[in-house]
C-alpha cells in the first residue's frame, strides 16, 4: 500500500455508533468504588472478608446520583465486584456477596438501588466487575472463566440498559499458585448479546487505558490508535501500514500514541479513544484521614481530560453509612458550578464567522467579534463521526501576512479546550496539518 492510500484510510476510521454516543453525551462519568474496603480500610480486599462487615447504615444512592449529576456529569459506573469478589447484588453463583450481609436482612442489592437512582437523576449506568476474584476457589483455573460469564450475564440483564462496562487487567495469584487466563474475548460477545449499546474499557479496549491513574494525559491525544495496543477491539480500519517492520513496545501511557510515524508500521489502524482515570482523593477507597483534591487540580483534570480528546471516570468513594463524603459532595458541587460559569455561554454566536481553505486539509476559520472581549477558553470540536484528522493548527488574533501566532496545537478531536487570556475582537484558527479534508471544525469562545 502507498503512503497517500494508508493516510486517505486513517482519515476515515472512524467511531462506532457506541463509541461516538460516550463520547458526545458522556464523556465526563463518575467511578464509585464501594466494597468491604470501605469497612476495613483496605485498597485490595483479600477475599477473605466476612461478608458481614458490609453494613453501610444510611445507605443512599440518590445522594450519590445527585451530587454526581451537580458536578455536571452523565453516568456513574458502580463496581459491583472488586477483586476481594464480594459482590454488590444478590449472585446466585456464590454466597460471597449481599445475600450475607446484614444490609436489609441479606435482601438488599446496591446495584439495584445505584441503577434506579441514576434513572431517576437521569444518570447512565454502568458497572465494573473485576476480573481478578481473591475469594473465588475456581480462581486460576478454566471453569473461572464460566463462573465469571454467568456473573457477567447477571449484570447484563437484570440492570436495565448498560452504557459502560469496565474491565482492568488485575491478574493476582489464586489459591492454586495460578493465574487466571482471562476469556476477554467471550466476556465481549456477552456485552455484544445482551447490551448492544454499551462500551467496554479495557487496557486493549475499544475505549482504552489512558497508561495512568492520576488524571495525566498524552501531548497530543489520538482516537486513532494501532491495533497492536487495542487488539480487543476487532474494527480493523485500515490496511497494513507501507513500511517494512514490526511495531512492537507501544503502550497506553506513551506520549505520542498515535502518531504517523509510528503508524506507517501498524498491521491496522483502530478508532479506540482514551479513558482517562482518577480518584477525587488520594485513594479509591473511602478512608476517613483523606481530603479531597482541590478544586483548580479537577477543574485543571477536566480540562486536559475532556478538553483534550478523552473521557474523563473520576473517582468518588462512598463512606462506610453508605452515602457520598460531605467533603467530596462539596467539592463536586464546586466544580459543577466551576464548569457553568467557565462554558455557559458561547460567546462565538455573536461573531461574524467565515471559512477560507489553502487547501482541503488547511481551512482558516476567522471569527470577528462585535467589539474587542475577553475570552479564557477557546474550544475546538471535529465532526469526530467522519474520523480524527487534525494534526496541527495555529491560533492569531491579527490579520495580515505578518501576524504571529499567539499558540498552536496539536490533535483536536472530539474536543479541544485551549484555556487562554486574550481580550481581541478578532480570532483566526488556521488549520495547518491534517490527515484528510477539514470539513466541519467548530469553534467555541468562552
Amino acid at each position: 500500500m502507498t503512503m497517500e492510500a494508508f493516510l486517505e484510510q486513517t482519515a476515515n476510521v472512524r467511531p462506532n455508533p457506541n463509541q461516538l454516543r460516550l463520547l458526545r453525551e458522556t464523556s465526563f462519568y463518575v467511578f464509585v468504588h464501594f466494597s468491604p474496603n470501605t469497612f476495613t480500610g483496605l485498597e485490595w480486599g483479600t477475599g477473605k472478608e466476612d461478608p458481614a462487615v458490609f453494613n453501610p447504615t444510611a445507605l443512599d444512592c440518590e445522594q450519590w446520583a445527585r451530587a454526581i449529576k451537580d458536578a455536571g456529569a452523565a453516568g456513574m459506573v458502580l463496581t459491583a465486584k472488586h477483586h476481594d469478589g464480594f459482590c454488590l447484588w444478590q449472585s446466585a453463583y456464590t454466597e460471597h456477596c449481599m445475600k450475607n450481609s446484614p444490609y436489609k436482612n441479606g435482601k438488599g442489592d446496591v446495584v439495584r438501588e445505584a441503577a434506579d437512582a441514576c434513572r431517576k437523576f437521569g444518570l447512565k449506568f454502568g458497572f465494573y466487575l473485576s476480573p481478578w476474584d481473591r475469594h473465588e476457589k475456581t480462581y486460576g483455573t478454566p471453569a473461572y472463566n464460566e463462573f465469571y460469564k454467568n456473573q457477567l450475564t447477571e449484570l447484563l440483564t437484570n440492570y436495565g440498559e448498560i452504557f459502560h462496562v469496565w474491565f482492568d487487567g488485575a491478574c493476582g495469584e489464586g489459591e492454586n499458585g495460578k493465574k487466571q487466563v482471562y476469556d476477554f474475548e467471550g466476556y465481549i460477545d456477552l456485552i455484544r448479546k445482551y447490551q448492544p449499546k454499551a462500551t467496554f474499557f479495557n487496557d486493549a479496549g475499544e475505549v482504552r487505558w489512558c497508561g495512568n491513574e492520576s488524571g495525566s494525559t498524552g501531548n497530543a491525544q489520538w482516537s486513532v490508535v494501532p491495533h497492536e495496543l487495542c487488539f480487543f477491539n476487532k474494527e480493523i480500519q485500515t490496511g497494513r501500514g507501507p513500511m517494512q517492520g514490526a511495531l512492537k513496545g507501544i503502550y497506553n501511557y506513551d506520549a505520542e500514541l498515535g502518531a504517523m510515524s509510528a503508524n506507517w508500521y501498524s498491521e491496522g489502524l483502530v478508532f479506540s479513544p482514551a479513558e482517562t482515570d482518577m480518584s477525587i482523593r488520594p485513594g479509591w477507597f473511602w478512608h476517613p484521614d483523606e481530603e479531597p483534591h482541590s478544586l483548580d487540580r479537577l477543574f485543571d483534570t477536566y480540562l486536559r481530560t475532556v478538553g483534550g480528546n478523552t473521557t474523563f471516570n473520576l473517582n468518588v468513594p462512598p463512606t462506610n453509612e453508605g452515602l457520598f463524603d460531605g467533603r467530596d459532595v462539596k467539592r463536586l458541587h464546586e466544580l459543577g458550578e466551576k464548569l457553568r460559569a467557565a462554558f455557559g455561554k458561547d460567546l462565538a454566536e455573536n461573531a461574524a464567522v467565515t471559512v477560507e481553505h489553502l487547501s482541503p486539509t488547511q481551512p482558516e476559520i476567522i471569527l470577528r467579534l462585535p467589539e474587542k472581549t475577553d475570552l479564557h477558553y477557546i474550544e475546538l470540536q471535529e465532526d469526530i463521526a467522519k474520523g480524527q484528522r487534525v494534526e496541527l493548527f495555529y491560533v492569531y488574533t491579527e490579520d495580515g501576512p505578518n501576524a504571529r501566532s499567539v499558540l498552536s496545537g496539536t490533535t483536536v478531536g472530539n474536543r479541544k479546550i485551549i484555556p487562554v487570556d486574550i481580550c481581541t475582537d478578532y480570532l483566526k484558527i488556521a488549520v495547518r496539518a491534517a490527515r484528510g479534508p477539514v470539513e466541519d471544525l467548530t469553534v467555541c469562545l468562552y
